[in-house]
């Protein structure tokens, strides 16, 4: 079976961790399925400026055409993104700056079975109308932001994820409440699978010198938290920095970059926690499993969440965790031995978190006993068959 994977949300040499967890699943799969052939078309915004005050879109300019990234060649062609009207216009862009590369592949001779697309919009969009100038059957997966936020916010977007759910062959999304977004969009329940994200536990496994490990990162025998992902709002970092002033025997450490790292700041300086709080910037897989290791609680305080492989990666690691009832993460944490969920989002629910798994404290043994139900292999297997089942129809 020859799959082409379709999405804006892998990682690249400039950005290593952008859409890893969409790297993860292919890597799974194709261990799973070692005789599976898979391109990947990744597009990336086209930017003039490589000058690294533009941020995050400097970075955009210094992704390759291609590179190959664990055995799988991965293509990176460029689409214009117009501000303020690119929602609207993402779609039609990509797939008019795409579907020439997605013809070269053909005519390389890689004549892939269907398209894997992953995120409803705009990426869904695009795969669904190369799927028809192509003559082949796509499969879409559902993972957050497109289904719970973009198909309730904006009614364009929405008309578009509806045509998508329509045409799409099936249709995936990595947990039970995406799933019933797409159903309230009118989606046939027998055409949509939920294929949880699991995590990578050979890479996230408990420290083996765990004392060790916290001297080396500075840690002092304090209780840490840590706090994890994209320094925005919808992350709730400033929640748990709030939470600090009222866990004062607790460090926390805050990993991530984004528009709100000199507001964090403020904040631990406005409430005297600067001694106490340390925010470390973005990591590479390596570092974050390192501090994952060494902290005593991870806390995620989401706005939304699809399905947060933070919890898992912490959890693999031997660290409880303590996250917010959104999204997935009540189908993540279902047990003690896991974590706890917080009543709300709320500064004085984080506290009340925290002090229900100190209270109740699980052994780190059983808390990573507790991830390895999550590996990948239901998933792989389940995704082949739908992959399989897809090609077969598609041939009668």
């Amino acid at each position: 079976m020859k799959v082409l994977l379709f999405s804006t949300l892998f990682p690249n040499a400039q950005q290593a961790s952008h859409g890893i967890f969409v790297e993860n699943r292919l890597r799974h799969l194709r261990a799973h399925a070692p005789g599976l052939d898979v391109r990947v078309v990744a597009p990336v915004p086209w930017f003039p400026s490589r000058n690294p005050r533009f941020g995050r879109y400097a970075q955009y300019a210094g992704v390759a055409a291609g590179e190959t990234r664990h055995d799988v060649e991965v293509l990176h062609p460029k689409y214009p993104v117009v501000p303020k009207i690119g929602m609207q216009l993402a779609p039609w862009s990509m797939y008019r700056w795409v579907r020439g590369t997605v013809r070269r592949l053909l005519e390389q001779g890689f004549d892939f079975d269907l398209i894997d697309a992953h995120y409803f919009y705009p990426d869904g969009v695009t795969a669904m109308r190369l799927a028809e100038e192509f003559g082949r059957p796509f499969v879409v997966t559902g993972r957050g932001t497109d289904l719970h936020s973009i198909a309730k916010e904006f009614p364009g977007p929405r008309r578009r994820i509806i045509d998508v759910t329509r045409s799409a062959a099936h249709m995936i999304t990595v947990s039970d409440s995406l799933k019933n977004c797409l159903l309230d969009l009118g989606a046939a329940n027998d055409h949509v699978t939920v294929l949880r994200n699991g995590v990578d536990l050979a890479f996230f496994q408990p420290a083996v010198d765990r004392t060790s490990l916290r001297r080396e990162l500075g840690l002092n025998d304090r209780r840490v938290l840590l706090s994890v992902g994209n320094l925005i709002e919808l992350k709730g970092h400033h929640l748990v920095i709030e939470a600090m002033r009222q866990l004062p025997e607790f460090d926390l450490v805050v990993i991530g970059g984004g528009p709100e790292e000199s507001f964090l700041r403020q904040l631990a300086d406005k409430w005297s926690l600067r001694d106490r709080v340390r925010l470390v910037g973005r990591l590479s897989q390596e570092a974050l499993r390192r501090y994952y290791q060494a902290a005593d609680v991870l806390v995620l305080a989401s706005k939304r969440e699809g399905w947060a492989n933070v919890l898992l990666e912490s959890m693999a690691c031997g660290t409880p965790v303590v996250a917010t009832p959104v999204g997935g993460s009540p189908e993540v944490v279902t047990s003690a031995d896991g974590g706890q969920l917080t009543a709300d989002r709320s500064a004085k629910a984080i506290v009340d978190a925290v002090g229900r798994l100190f209270d109740a404290s699980p052994s780190r043994d059983s808390t990573r006993h507790y991830a390895e139900r999550f590996s990948w292999d239901d998933t792989s297997r389940g995704q082949l068959e739908i992959f399989e089942r897809v090609v077969a129809a598609s041939k009668r």
